[in-house]
């Protein structure tokens, strides 16, 4: 990148923080420049117990009987600065063990409660944790016996997240040829980083080379490639994160996707990075810089032909992108999550694995899911849902929306989406409801304008009392007809 360039992107970054200022005046974004990422409807956090029976007692499966589907590997090497969800560390083959074959009784367990003998899926994702930190011969058996367990004759896209580590050497090949016997297709790689300063703050266990290599390895075996990228972290600076994103390019990457540090948890377990920020608080990029560093990767990008394509994923082909995060976040399908922390999340309700390893064992060895939180949504709960996730990772469709709840999109929440077309951050015609590019790079926050005041992540005296400020004007009718709190 010449100079000339470089200035250019600068100057468009600062921009982005004059628009960060007039909404943070406006109550859009909290006054200490925070944020909190709109991933799930209500927060994961923020979920009430439930039991399995009361979850289930009016529950159907979809006409089609076709699912997405989840499961989940919570074991690393070790434990990530920035990590948000529990785990176990180490090698730890026998409780390895112990938790895949718990893993295969609650999907027989599963199966019971939906009535069926298999699962058809719509697409698949496998997570973690470190999914991938299995031996080869712990993988296989993990695959064999979660793939007999579902029907994939419409041949599915089949996702996995990956750590650079697990596919590196002689072992991380053999894995990744494990994974394409097993008809795994997509990868997203955890790179969190290029900088090898800041992969030792995050206490990552790869180099820059490995990363590299893991790359390669997973290119030449044929697999569709996510790599994907922290910004805001201890340690970036602008000028450290704008020769990362440079170097990303070069990578020949499908796709590239971006994520704000979080500092306060938004999973089951605070991270080390709120106590390691209150340690050292000038190892941590100010606000306005993480909204530059945003603007900055966005537009080196987009230089190199990377454009969004479902919000923070930036890919060079449209066709490019999770279907997963699509079919769960844009369409609304029923999705089935099994392990620990995982959800089910489906057309009306959503139910939270347990965070806890001894409870998750025990609830399966008594003949119980390992649910403990969740709800079934009311008709103002539904209307929300079923605005906030399409609205924040692409647009809601009207007349898709109106067959999810029941309600016309162009009867609730006028004053609310009137304030933020008046901000420049929505824009609607008869079909959509979509973001601008503004309200696009605000995604999160602009979703959350939606939420019920009992699930906005911050208190209202967090926010400006501006007219965006989302504890205003919460009602989901005109006329304030209901209160739009579970259980009202």
């Amino acid at each position: 990148m010449n100079p000339a360039e470089r200035a250019d992107l600068l100057e468009v970054a600062r921009g982005r923080i004059v628009d960060f200022r007039r909404l943070q005046d406006a109550g859009l974004l909290v006054k200490h420049g925070d944020f909190s990422p709109s991933v799930h409807y209500p927060p994961i956090t923020m979920y009430p117990p439930i039991r399995e029976e009361d979850l289930f007692a009016t529950y159907n499966n979809p006409a089609d009987l076709l699912f997405d589907v989840y499961a989940h590997i919570p074991f690393c090497l070790s434990r990530c600065l920035f990590c948000h969800y529990p785990a176990k560390y180490g090698h730890r083959f026998v409780e390895k063990e112990r938790y895949l074959a718990a893993l295969e009784k609650e999907m027989d367990l599963s199966l019971r409660r939906y009535g069926l003998g298999k699962i058809k899926v719509r697409s698949i994702l496998v997570g973690g944790g470190t999914p991938t930190f299995l031996t080869p011969g712990q993988l296989r058996r993990f695959l064999g016996f979660f793939t007999d367990r579902l029907d994939r004759s419409r041949s599915p896209q089949f996702n996995y997240d990956v750590d650079p580590t697990t596919l590196i050497g002689p072992e991380g090949r053999e894995r990744l040829e494990i994974l394409r016997a097993y008809g795994v297709d997509r990868l997203t790689i955890g790179v969190q980083s290029l900088d090898a300063k800041v992969l030792e703050i995050m206490k990552r266990q790869h180099t820059v080379q490995q990363t590299l290599e893991s790359i390669e390895n997973a290119k030449a075996l044929g697999f569709k490639v996510n790599i994907e990228f922290i910004f805001g972290h201890p340690g970036q600076t602008i000028d450290s994160w704008m020769a990362e994103m440079e170097r990303a390019v070069t990578l020949d990457a499908d796709e590239i996707q971006l994520y704000r540090l979080k500092v306060e948890a938004y999973g089951d377990l605070q991270g080390a990075v709120k106590s390691f920020t209150q340690r050292q608080p000038g190892m941590m990029p100010k606000p306005e810089e993480a909204i530059m560093m945003k603007q900055l990767a966005i537009g080196i990008l987009s230089a190199h032909g990377y454009h969004e394509n479902l919000r923070r994923v930036f890919s060079r082909r449209r066709q490019d992108f999770s279907r997963y995060a699509h079919n769960q976040c844009c369409e609304l399908f029923d999705e089935i999550g099994f392990g620990l922390t995982a959800f089910s999340s489906l057309r009306d309700r959503f139910g939270l694995n347990t965070q806890h390893f001894a409870e998750y064992y025990r609830s399966i060895e008594e003949g119980r899911l390992p649910m403990n939180r969740g709800f079934v949504r009311n008709r103002e709960e539904q209307i929300r849902w079923a605005i906030v996730l399409p609205l924040k990772n692409r647009n809601v469709r009207k007349e898709h929306f109106r067959r999810v709840t029941g309600t016309p999109l162009d009867e609730v929440f006028r004053g609310k989406i009137k304030a933020l077309s008046d901000f420049g951050l929505v824009r609607e015609d008869r079909l959509v409801l979509e973001l601008t590019p503004l309200g696009a790079f605000f995604a999160d926050e602009v979703a959350q304008q939606f939420h019920a005041p009992a699930f906005i992540p911050f208190p209202r005296s967090a926010y400006a009392e501006g007219p965006l400020n989302p504890y205003r004007n919460p009602e989901v009718f005109p006329r304030g007809e209901g209160s739009g709190i579970p259980g009202d």
